[in-house]
C-alpha cells in the first residue's frame, strides 16, 4: 500500500463540482429576493 502524500491528490472534479454548486446557490439567492421583491410590489 502506498504511503498518502499531502497535497498530491487530484481535486480538479471536486473543485468544478463545488464551483458549480456555488453558482447554483447564487442563482438561488437572486430569484428568491427577486420573488420576495416582486411579491413586495404586487401586494402595495
Amino acid at each position: 500500500m502506498a504511503e498518502h502524500e499531502h497535497g498530491k491528490m487530484d481535486i480538479s472534479s471536486q473543485e468544478k463540482t463545488f464551483d458549480g454548486f456555488l453558482k447554483f446557490v447564487a442563482w438561488g439567492i437572486v430569484i428568491s429576493l427577486g420573488v420576495l421583491v416582486f411579491l413586495a410590489l404586487a401586494n402595495a
